[in-house]
């Protein structure tokens, strides 16, 4: 993460003053920022110690043993000798035709000995522990050269009017250009044609691929999804669908590609995807993202695609001959359905950091699913024309960087220049590229900063902190306490100010979003998100000035603390961080009990609530004469999606993999506390005695159920009276909700996350309501409309019950959740939510039920 030149420009604001720690009048320039790099160098190492997301990142990318990556003293190549991973005879690709993974390692090597031009690096790591190979394509740099380069990427964000005003910086500038391939595991001809024009431009003769070398940096990556290339799937080795993944950066994977993205700072990136005939190449539909400088960015992006299309078409594929369509560009050949709205994905994260040109490229004919009828001749003739498709908008990418350089680097400047000035949303005129209409206009209105703080959390507004700082947003904290937007806010209260290179990325993540329902009524993925509605840290958008005496921040201060007062002490579970702390406790045998959403630890565990304090940046306070009931380490047998399998896990639960079979095979019930259904289980589909065996379990074991599946289960096995009501099944986003002070709704936030939102009607008197959709209209920011027959909508579910809790006569305590409050790992404020679920299904389970 780079400091900033002149600490964020925030002194001398029109709209907002925020004073610096150097003086008030007068405010002294701050040093030069550090130059970034990849690797291991000093710098890398600082950031790392006092960011945990980085230093995890760094970790993944270097090993404990063995240092990978690049130092800023050193010039280009930097050619590293990869370890060879052990052959897999049972790799998919070779069925296909395609370089094993285990094949890449030696490839790059041999590369790296016959060409000057050719540097290979290790980036990080997979999930499952695989290797990701980073190649730099330029021509040879000294090291002088090398810190010339970083000075100016270094100036393009941190200083772009005068980089702007520069009219040599251009010529003396190398443009960065990102290639990604392979980010769906089973989509994988990418790499094959990244290694194609790699090899190309290694050995190449060609004066015009000297130059272009001489004026451009292409980085690969090579696989970004190792794991799915080896297990022949679309996820990595969490089971993550990498590609919905940024923003939220759950996955090592997508950290190393952020970092890489926020280190090349590239103008211009293809994510190279399949199948789709013809070859689908962006821009797209709308709705287009409003955080965009979008005028700049469809310009460039509509040009690029224009120039895929003719290369991709020209290498004279016909359907009548091979099976390929014509190349097709959704912006202007569809109406909506394919859209860049949400910024989870490679190509609508990257232009937060600088890419002018972003695209999705799906090449056209499928490799990768039913084809075991499909003969091996087959699928390498096709695997062929998709590496030649693939391999055709590789070049004519980086002949575009080539022949438009000068002004896509001018752009870039531009995009941080105005984030740095903190000028207006731009609406992009009309025809601005042919067919750009008034369905295509998308525009956001800035607030003039942000301020976090620990209201709620003190832990979540740390996380949330170094989350932006990790996404290389600039973030200040607050020396004394001050005044904005008519509140007052404690000295350590953290500052966003929206005058910042990268503020349309801070702003995408912290806003609240738009409902866009009325505008479109298909979306190809996710409508609304928000980190400062669901990741439980208080966030208020701050629209006038405000004079506040700052200092800029590396990493979050620490969070945790143990009172000094002898006793019991209390732990208030608010967030995720808490809950992995509780959860260490009771995995160390620490005697707890719960009260209501709060956890009371005893005198004689002090000690270990220190280390846990410290380790997750919990805060204790005095019990008091608090008391509850006994709460021991909850056990979970869940079927459940891979997302919400690594939520519970990573939130210190112990967690079985139960399914339909699964139990039919014969399950020891034993060992279980808590049924979690949400998918892959089904009550009526179970045989006699694995029947018999679930209902056992239900005179001591508790329940919690999601989703349509998880409703059907409830009914299915005669639990509590309630009838689930299905929304629309594509409707999601931000929602409005109010919660009871019953055992799960209590301390929840007062939004939450939908996907195929459903309701609960029909309550039996066995039934608490612990959580209901606003009556007022619960949909904040996403797509949520009724479907053709008027059902399913968002006024249908106005006042109704999202979340409800019971007992069932047998004595199982069960809660439904008509929410999606571990999404994708996303909405880390929702996840003491479900924790609370298990801890109280856990801990009254068993008890008298009393029948109404």
């Amino acid at each position: 993460m780079r400091l900033p030149t002149a600490l964020l420009s925030l002194a001398v604001s029109a709209a907002l003053l925020v004073i610096p720690q150097h003086a008030v009048a007068d405010p002294v320039p701050a040093p030069a920022p550090p130059v970034r790099d990849f690797g291991n160098g000093p710098e890398r190492n600082e950031v790392a110690a006092g960011v945990p997301e980085q230093a995890e990142t760094l970790r993944a990318a270097t090993g404990e043993q063995q240092v990978y990556g690049r130092s800023r003293d050193r010039g280009y190549p930097r050619q590293t000798k990869l370890p060879i991973p052990a052959e897999n005879p049972a790799d998919p690709s070779i069925r296909r035709g395609l370089v094993p993974y285990h094949g890449i390692a030696p490839k790059l090597n041999e590369l790296q000995k016959r060409s000057n031009r050719i540097s290979a690096e290790i980036i990080g790591r997979s999930a499952q522990g695989r290797d990701l190979y980073l190649v730099t394509v330029t021509a040879p740099e000294s090291a002088a050269e090398v810190r010339e380069q970083e000075k100016i990427r270094d100036r393009i964000e941190n200083d772009a009017a005068d980089a702007a005003r520069d009219k040599k910086l251009a010529k003396r500038y190398k443009a960065p250009l990102y290639v990604n391939d392979n980010i769906h595991g089973n989509e994988w001809e990418g790499t094959d044609a990244a290694l194609r024009v790699i090899e190309e431009l290694a050995t190449s003769e060609d004066p015009k691929i000297a130059d272009l070398l001489a004026r451009t940096r292409l980085y690969f990556n090579i696989t970004a999804n190792p794991d799915g290339r080896v297990n022949g799937v679309r996820q990595n080795g969490a089971g993550f669908d990498l590609n919905r993944d940024f923003i939220t950066g759950s996955q090592p994977e997508v950290r190393a590609m952020r970092q890489l993205m926020i280190d090349a700072q590239p103008v211009a990136m293809i994510d190279l995807h399949g199948y789709v005939n013809g070859t689908l190449i962006e821009p797209t539909t709308p709705p287009h993202g409003a955080n965009y400088e979008y005028d700049l960015f469809i310009q460039n992006t509509y040009a690029n695609g224009l120039g895929m299309e003719a290369a991709v078409n020209g290498l004279g594929y016909t359907f009548e001959k091979d099976g390929v369509r014509p190349a097709q560009i959704p912006f202007r050949d569809d109406a909506e359905g394919w859209d860049d709205w949400p910024p989870i994905f490679t190509p609508q994260y990257a232009p937060f950091h600088g890419a002018v040109a972003a695209h999705t490229v799906e090449i056209p004919l499928r490799v990768n699913d039913n084809n075991e009828q499909v003969t091996d001749e087959e699928l390498r003739r096709r695997s062929g024309i998709n590496t030649d498709v693939a391999a055709a908008a590789i070049r004519s990418t980086y002949g575009f960087v080539q022949a438009k350089h000068d002004k896509l680097i001018a752009d870039q400047i531009e995009v941080f220049r105005r984030g740095a000035a903190g000028e207006p949303s731009k609406p992009v005129p009309l025809g601005i590229v042919p067919g750009f209409g008034p369905e295509d206009v998308y525009n956001t209105t800035y607030p003039r900063a942000y301020v976090i703080t620990g209201e709620r959390s003190a832990t979540a507004a740390a996380r949330l902190v170094d989350h932006l700082i990790a996404n290389d947003v600039r973030v200040e904290r607050a020396k004394h306490s001050f005044r904005a937007g008519g509140k007052t806010y404690p000295a350590g209260s953290y500052v966003v100010d929206m005058h910042q290179p990268k503020r349309g990325l801070a702003n995408v993540m912290l806003e609240a979003g738009a409902d866009i329902s009325p505008r479109v009524d298909a979306m190809y993925d996710i409508s609304g998100w928000s980190h400062g509605l669901l990741w439980g840290a208080t966030v208020d958008g701050v629209t006038s000035s405000v004079r506040v005496q700052s200092e800029p921040v590396k990493a979050a201060a620490p969070t945790g603390s143990v009172p000094h007062t002898s006793g019991p002490l209390a732990l208030k579970v608010t967030d995720a961080k808490d809950v992995q702390a509780l959860n260490d406790l009771l995995g160390q045998g620490v005697t707890v009990t719960w009260a209501n959403g709060t956890a009371i630890v005893p005198a004689s565990a002090r000690q270990a609530a220190r280390t846990v304090s410290d380790r997750y940046g919990v805060a204790f306070t005095a019990a008091g004469s608090s008391s509850g009931v006994p709460l021991a380490q909850v056990r979970v047998a869940a079927a459940v999606s891979a997302d919400e399998l690594f939520t519970l896990r990573e939130l210190g639960f112990a967690v079985t993999p139960v399914s339909t079979a699964v139990l039919n095979a014969g399950f020891d019930w034993s060992a279980t506390d808590v049924l979690f259904v949400s998918s892959g289980l089904s009550y009526t589909a179970l045989n006699p005695t694995a029947k018999t065996a679930l209902d056992t379990f239900l005179a001591t074991g508790g329940v919690i159920t999601r989703g349509s599946t998880g409703s059907t289960f409830n009914t299915a096995a005669g639990l509590l009276t309630a009838t689930g009501v299905a929304g629309r099944s594509d409707a999601n986003g931000v929602v409005r909700v109010v919660s009871s002070n019953g055992p799960v709704g209590t301390g929840s936030p007062d939004h939450s996350f939908v996907y195929s939102p459903r309701w609960f009607t029909g309550l039996g008197a066995e039934v608490t309501v612990e959580q209901s959709y606003a009556a007022d209209g619960p949909l904040v920011s996403g797509h949520w409309r009724p479907n053709e027959n008027g059902t399913g909508g968002q006024d249908a579910a106005r006042g109704q019950a999202a979340v409800v809790s019971g007992r069932d006569e047998r004595g199982a305590a069960v809660v439904l959740f008509g929410t999606e409050p571990m999404f994708r790992n996303h909405p880390k404020g929702l996840f003491p939510q479900v924790a609370r679920a298990l801890y109280w299904s856990a801990s009254v389970t068993g008890a008298t039920v009393t029948t109404p």
